[in-house]
């Protein structure tokens, strides 16, 4: 009878907890809540975010630089107090060049610059951070196509915990009815002894069991509800029918060209060829148009003046080390990676694909091999118990067949609950939403 705790164990285990909440859960309403509320959902969020950030840091080359700088300074230092006198227009002829005295000096400086051509550094970043974006826009795709999954394993492995922990119900019924006729049996003289210390001893084996199952199933209920962002407030309460269990159909015919983990890994090629033309702009001349405007005052000589300069500045990097002949060659090695990664992506997506497909018809061929091994065992059970009552069967022969009826009733929940996960699990292979 361990076989069956296994059992139970396995439907179970995988699943995640779902919230007390007024109305049942639905497969719908459960897959709405994951995506609103889990932590993937909220890290999948902020990944886009960051990401758009850094097309506003990519954009910043677009647009003039504006700053402003203010300081005070006091000082003797000749040269640096005769600049600043001059920048007050505070000079006399009283003044002595070699030791003009203590000067101080209030500067306000504001500052402007616009990049008019840095090799096409500014372009090839903000198309990598909007390629970037695109991906990180993919990967929450992925990562909700995954969460879906994720949230229908853990409801229907709640549903076949359930009806596992129902099989052993049951089965503790079955032994209980036919344990009170084995009593009466003895105590007429026409059972002997050992065949009903055999039936206690399964009876309170099956208990055990049954205990075990319960524990399974509130375990699984917790896992649901940390799955939908929620701790666990009490049972879980699923809707006793579900159209979207119905729905969830496989799909006869279908190609991965729509996985979004295929459509990220193209965004980040294209990343990475525009990071390859960043790294190239290094060794291209810059040029930038500036302009400023100066305001100096001091208050020891009374002095005050303003200025202002502009002009064009241009700067050609002709040897740095070979530091960006290493940046080149390190982007374009990134790029021959993402090539190399896009292609192994696509090799797995279409494995991937294959054992969905295979998963999914040993599913159905095992839900329906089950379906035949419950009405058999159900039949054999019920002729069994009769033949014991009559007393023409042994304790050891029924509880072989109780054994096998509830077991093979777990089955039948697993395989139920296994088949409509290999659905799930092919149309997020294929690319597919999860509910038609």
């Amino acid at each position: 009878m361990r076989a069956f705790t296994f059992i139970l164990i396995g439907a179970a285990v995988a699943t995640t907890p779902t919230l007390a909440a007024e109305s049942p859960w639905t497969l719908t309403s459960a897959l709405a809540e994951a995506r609103a509320h889990s932590p993937e959902a909220t890290m999948a969020a902020a990944r886009i975010e960051r990401a758009q950030a850094f097309i506003d840091q990519a954009n910043a080359g677009r647009l003039p630089q504006l700053s402003l700088r203010a300081g005070y300074t006091q000082t003797n230092n000749p040269m640096m107090a005769f600049g600043s006198i001059l920048n007050q227009g505070a000079f006399t002829n009283t003044i002595d060049f070699n030791a003009p005295g203590q000067v101080d000096n209030f500067n306000l400086t504001g500052t402007a610059t616009y990049a008019l051509y840095n090799g096409g550094r500014t372009n090839a970043a903000i198309a990598g951070a909007r390629a970037a974006a695109t991906a990180s826009a993919h990967d929450q795709a992925t990562a909700f196509a995954r969460l879906d999954v994720a949230v229908l394993r853990a409801y229907f492995n709640i549903r076949s915990g359930r009806e596992g922990l129902a099989a052993l119900d049951a089965a503790v019924t079955a032994l209980e009815a036919s344990h009170r006729i084995a009593t009466l049996r003895f105590e007429a003289g026409q059972l002997l002894k050992t065949e009903l210390l055999n039936l206690d001893v399964q009876l309170a084996q099956t208990r055990e069991q049954q205990l075990a199952g319960r524990q399974q199933v509130e375990l699984a209920e917790r896992q649901f509800l940390y799955l939908l962002g929620r701790r666990p407030t009490g049972p879980v309460t699923l809707a006793p029918t579900d159209p979207a269990i119905t729905a969830l159909s496989a799909p006869a015919d279908a190609e991965p060209a729509s996985r979004p983990e295929l459509d990220a890994m193209a965004a980040r090629l294209d990343a990475a060829n525009e990071n390859l033309d960043a790294s190239r702009a290094d060794a291209r001349p810059s040029v930038r148009a500036f302009a400023s405007y100066q305001l100096d005052h001091g208050w020891r000589l009374d002095g005050s003046g303003d200025s202002w300069m502009t002009g064009l500045q241009a700067e050609w990097n002709l040897f740095d080390g070979k530091a960006t002949a290493g940046r080149i060659r390190a982007a374009r090695a990134q790029l021959t990676e993402a090539e190399a990664a896009t292609r192994q992506l696509e090799l797995a997506v279409q494995l991937e694909l294959e054992q969905t497909r295979l998963a999914h018809d040993l599913a159905v061929a095992q839900l329906e091999v089950t379906a035949t091994l419950v009405a058999q065992a159900e039949e054999a059970a019920t002729i069994s118990r009769a033949r014991f009552e009559a007393g023409s069967l042994l304790s050891a022969e029924l509880i072989g067949v109780e054994t096998r009826l509830t077991s093979t009733r777990v089955r039948r929940a697993v395989a139920a609950a296994t088949e409509r996960i290999a659905v799930a699990e092919l149309r997020r292979a294929a690319g597919l939403p999860l509910l038609p």
